[in-house]
């Protein structure tokens, strides 16, 4: 039956071997081909009984359904493909994404995009709201940050559902949303396993260790216990250097230090940026009765890096840098959720809870920054020291950031759906959602003198201590009905309410040396301003107060055409939005305004399928879309490094999705996704407005238009998104002999250069991120419950840069000062490992 298949196949190629084959990343392109290999081997893979692909399940419509029933682009890793492909953090499962680009600074603090939709602002606590929402099960673990970078262990399912999904899941999944889904406690029986992982990065060993437990209690309840504890090696070398400052003073990271310099606090030291991860999880199902069942949970995760996860291509290469004070990341966080499922009459009930509290603690080295402001300016000479015998003298403005970050996220959501097998189907429910920030970045100078320091705040240079509320209010719902038995449309619409608000202190002392009178000399009766009250954690006043709320709607129309039962085609219209919010500063005329900003849109006009071939050994899923988003919200740093969000761009994406899954022969299979992205602005980008709000003309010199410097034209490409980004996995197990089953696995995926920022002459400073391609590679062997494996990730040993930054841009007469020396975040070398697993 082999050689009968070879030779069919060997006919179909030669009968087609005078056409041109289209490139990889765009699958089947040539409908010829596929539409002859569709008709002439179905009977083959019936005829042998071959494994066929197993039903993927998911809730991306909040009720479980097959994913190829599903009317929305969506990308599933279940518990199994996690297992094989080795997922443990989000930079792992991130690659398996295609429509999914990312920026990271360390672990908890990746910023997600999808689909294209990204600016390039500036992402710090007082920019816009992530673009795209986080889940873990039913509750939203999205923060102004970034998402929880939860350990992927005892995972049922990964979900990224592309495009925009305003009507269900609301703000903040205005691109998209990424599921995590977790195993739930089983009533059926005991279930126990642990996997065991030690790994060697240049040098550093790391070690993984995870289990489970899953225990019934009685006949109507379970419990389900998972544990993790990680460690991975640092790759970043901390090398000696001197930084010496025009006004005054050196520091040297090595000893002896240079002549004339101190000793800084951090020395040069190899694989200094070393992380350790440790968590667990608890679940209990308790079914209260046939119709009632109540699932609490409880999780909680410790993460801590030290040093950086950022080389300075400008050292000594790219896993290099310098530097002179601690950099260390601590990231904690639990979450207490409860979700209560129940049938009333014909009706499905469900309501979800969360309690989320992060804590975050970062110390970052700033002397780059200081140095870079030191050669440009000349405010660093104002600091003298006012202590013998060095008074009169200028002070070493060497600069470091110690700041805290803390998140409390409460949210509700209670909803009703009817059977999805009547062929007229509701959900819908209220949503409420209350997120709180406080906001502590403490920037010290330690020779400032303290009579020059922020009042109750000594050697502190610059105080932020803020407290940021964003509170969300929402009612959805979405209509289905059967038009005919192979014709279904729906409706959607969510109605929306956000208010939000900024309350706290921030800027410099009151005796500071250059009279800014941001900060404790701050008094604008005109503006509100009076830095009288008390501060919010500690702060010496209240010079900042203010709130914005706004109502809008986002709708969703969907029409789906079951062709047969293996294939569908579905178009669809749909809208997503993310909320608006507040600056800071506010500027005086004739300049606009810049109180508040409004909430941006995303409007999405798709047509997909969702295909199987073959007796199922063959799945062939993918969209067609084109998204506007108008009058995007953009978050850059101005005067003096101050972070401003301005609506003024509006840019459109068009771009392809595919996913094929293969199943050719009994333990083969081959899985192939990739996005194609185009993404552009549709009109002139400017960061000046004039006094109505509008971005001035991209026309110099001023006060015609912007300069050169702060704007881009047209047809300019969106930064930090590829424009493709794809994934080839291949898989193949086959028996070894007695009980013994062996596989062999590699993992290719590969992303195109992207630009670092939007406007160009920054792009030009800052420069282009490289495209690379990452392969993973492992064999194993699997007797029973028990599996060893040895691996390679990133075999090939690749410096992938997944974000290029600058750690300042706008300082001085519109010209950037540190977008010369651009530092880059580093994806993990090879890793070496051996990996065992066993099943209960």
């Amino acid at each position: 039956m082999q050689r009968s298949r070879s030779r069919e196949l060997e006919r179909i190629a030669i009968a087609d071997r005078g056409a041109r084959v289209s490139r990889a990343p765009v699958l089947l392109r040539r409908a010829p081909i596929a539409a002859a290999v569709m008709a002439a081997i179905p009977r083959l893979y019936a005829a042998e009984g071959t494994g066929g692909l197993e039903e993927v399940v998911v809730t991306a419509e909040k009720r479980t359904e097959n994913l190829q029933n599903v009317p929305v682009s969506i990308t599933a890793l279940g518990t199994e493909k996690l297992q094989e492909l080795g997922v443990q953090n989000f930079d792992d499962y991130v690659k398996f994404l295609p429509s999914v680009a990312y920026q990271t600074g360390g672990p908890g603090f990746a910023k997600i995009y999808m689909r294209g939709v990204a600016s390039g602002d500036n992402a710090n606590h007082s920019g816009p709201l992530p673009s795209v929402g986080v889940y873990l099960d039913e509750q939203p673990v999205t923060t102004i940050q970034g998402p929880l970078d939860i350990h992927i262990y005892d995972i049922e399912r990964v979900e990224a559902l592309a495009g925009p999904q305003g009507t269900l899941y609301g703000a903040s999944s205005e691109a998209g949303t990424v599921r995590i889904i977790t195993n739930k406690p089983d009533i059926s029986g005991f279930k126990a396993g642990y996997a065991l992982t030690g790994n060697t990065l240049r040098g550093q060993g790391g070690y993984v260790a995870e289990g489970f437990v899953n225990v019934p209690v009685g006949s109507n309840a379970a419990v389900r216990l998972v544990g993790w504890s990680e460690r991975d090696g640092g790759y970043i070398d901390n090398v000696p250097g001197t930084i010496s400052y025009p006004s005054d003073g050196c520091l040297s990271n090595f000893s002896p230090p240079a002549p004339g310099c101190q000793v800084s606090p951090v020395q040069a030291k190899k694989r200094f940026n070393p992380t350790e991860t440790y968590g667990a999880r608890a679940a209990l199902r308790v079914n209260l009765s046939d119709r009632w069942t109540l699932t609490p949970t409880l999780i909680g995760q410790s993460t801590r890096q030290d040093g950086t996860a950022f080389g300075d291509p400008g050292i000594q290469g790219v896993l290099t840098t310098q530097r002179f004070y601690p950099d260390s990341i601590s990231d904690q966080w639990w979450q207490a959720a409860l979700t209560v499922e129940g049938h009333m009459s014909n009706f499905d009930i469900t309501y979800a809870g969360g309690y989320l509290r992060r804590n975050d603690h970062t110390v970052s080295d700033y002397s780059d920054y200081t140095l870079l402001y030191d050669r440009n300016t000349t405010y660093i000479a104002y600091f003298e020291s006012n202590v013998a015998p060095v008074a009169g003298h200028t002070i070493n403005p060497s600069q470091w950031i110690n700041g805290q970050d803390q998140y409390r996220k409460m949210s509700h959501e209670l909803r009703v759906t009817t059977p999805k097998e009547n062929p007229l189907r509701f959900i819908g429910g209220l949503f409420y959602e209350r997120q709180e920030h406080y906001i502590l970045q403490d920037y010290i100078i330690d020779q400032l003198p303290v009579s020059q320091s922020v009042t109750g705040w000594p050697h502190t240079f610059w105080l932020t201590d803020q407290i940021r509320v964003d509170r969300d209010y929402a009612v959805f719902g979405d209509l289905s009905y059967d038009l005919a038995p192979k014709w279904t449309a729906s409706v959607g619409y969510r109605f929306f309410r956000y208010d939000n608000s900024l309350d706290g202190f921030f800027g410099f002392g009151l005796n500071n040396p250059y009279g800014s009178p941001t900060g404790e000399a701050s008094t604008v009766p005109t503006r509100g301003v009076d830095c009288v009250k008390p501060g919010i954690l500690g702060g010496p006043c209240v010079d900042l107060s203010r709130a914005v709320k706004k109502n809008g709607s986002t709708p969703k129309v969907n029409l789906t055409w079951k062709v047969t039962d293996n294939h569908m085609i579905y178009a669809t219209y749909s809208k997503g939005f993310r909320p608006g919010g507040l600056n800071r500063r506010i500027q005086t005329a004739p300049q606009a305004p810049l109180a508040t900003y409004e909430p941006d849109y995303l409007t999405n006009f798709e047509l997909g399928f969702k295909t199987s071939w073959l007796n199922n050994h063959l799945r062939f899923n993918g969209a067609l879309f084109w998204e506007d988003w108008k009058n995007f919200q953009f978050g850059f740093l101005g005067q003096n490094s101050f972070t401003i969000i301005r609506n003024a761009g509006a840019a459109r994406i068009k771009g392809a999705e595919q996913q094929l899954e293969w199943a050719p022969v009994q333990g083969l299979s081959l899985n192939l996704g990739a996005t194609e992205l185009d993404p552009k602005l549709t009109k002139d980008f400017c960061l000046d407005v004039d006094p109505s709000g509008q971005p001035k003309p991209l026309t110099s010199p001023p006060p015609l238009g912007c300069q050169a410097t702060d704007g881009a034209p047209r047809d300019t490409q969106l930064p930090i998104v590829p424009k493709f980004k794809g994934n080839l996995t291949a898989r193949y197990a086959f028996p070894l002999g007695g009980q013994v089953e062996a596989h062999v696995q590699g993992a290719f995926d590969y992303q195109s250069s992207t630009r670092a920022e939007l406007v160009p002459y920054d792009n030009l400073l800052v420069g282009t991120q490289p495209a690379y391609g990452l392969l993973d590679v492992l064999a194993g062997m699997a007797r029973g419950n028990f599996t060893a494996e040895i691996f390679a990730s990133n075999v090939l040993d690749r410096r992938a840069e997944v974000y290029r930054f600058a750690e300042c841009t706008v300082q001085l007469a519109g010209k950037p000062i540190c977008g010369g020396k651009p530092l880059a975040v580093i994806g993990t070398p090879r890793t070496l490992g051996i990996r065992f697993e066993q099943r209960f």
